[in-house]
């Protein structure tokens, strides 16, 4: 650590411009913080495991219970695990997904400092409302994702029907589980990507009410792509409040001039 203030950017011009080694030293700067604060939230997420097992196992029970009892593989609802150091890299997968979202906010700081140089004052002062706002949008993501695993998870392992039966890894179901509230979190900062291109002047709220068909099609592809089911449920689920963040941010844009 007392490497740290020896590659922080030690100058910059008034307008912001910095040198490709400048630009370098201090991404490397920014992700030594933004790793360690995954890791102080790491060992957060270590005490967190054993509530957050249950809240994340509660869906694929719900649908276990609908199983009727003789078609049932256990007597209970439980994960499986089929090498001896699995059931390390599962803690260890859990936790290390936790500590990423308990550092969040400080992950995001970090991003948007690294991108300040290139902006003017004004937009400077928006750290802590990107932050906020990014925080919030990706706690909302991964909410709207645990809502709508039990339907994803119902179509899924029901789609075979007939005399086929789950039998899952915690390996594999809790992956399912982290990808998908990844992919929910990422979605639903689209409103953010979409008001910061109206700052730096890429888009405007003229452009963006111009390309509407487009942008219809494209977060269906998006929605299609990034879900890791592609089932109906998450894919709906996705689509509907990306599109509704798309003409909020229409109106935001136009609130702001853009």
């Amino acid at each position: 650590m007392a490497l740290l203030p020896r590659i922080r950017r030690t100058s910059k011009s008034p307008e912001g411009t910095m040198t490709i080694i400048e630009h370098l030293e201090e991404l490397r700067y920014r992700l030594v913080v933004a790793i360690g604060a995954i890791g102080a939230g790491s060992i957060a997420g270590w005490f967190l495991y054993s509530p957050v097992i249950r809240l994340l196992i509660n869906p694929y029970c719900d649908y276990w219970n609908t199983i009727p009892p003789e078609r049932r593989v256990t007597e209970s609802c439980n994960l499986f695990f089929n090498s001896a150091i699995a059931g390390v890299l599962i803690k260890l997968k859990v936790v290390v997904f936790l500590g990423f979202a308990i550092a969040l906010p400080i992950v995001l700081y970090q991003l948007w400092r690294f991108i300040v140089p290139g902006l003017k004052d004004r937009e400077r002062r928006m750290a802590i409302p990107f932050v906020l706002s990014s925080t919030v949008l990706f706690a909302l993501g991964m909410l709207v994702a645990y809502l709508t695993l039990p339907k994803a998870l119902s179509f899924l392992l029901g789609f075979a029907g007939g005399p086929f039966v789950p039998l899952l890894t915690g390996d594999q179901f809790l992956s399912f589980v982290i990808l998908v509230a990844v992919a929910f979190g990422l979605s639903f900062e689209f409103p953010l990507v979409l008001i910061f291109l109206s700052i730096v002047g890429i888009l405007s709220s003229e452009k963006m009410r111009g390309a509407r068909r487009p942008a219809i099609l494209f977060i269906a592809i998006f929605a299609a792509v990034i879900t890791p089911s592609s089932d109906p449920y998450s894919m709906l689920a996705m689509m509907i409040p990306m599109y509704l963040f798309y003409e909020g941010s229409i109106i935001v844009t136009r609130l702001m001039g853009k």
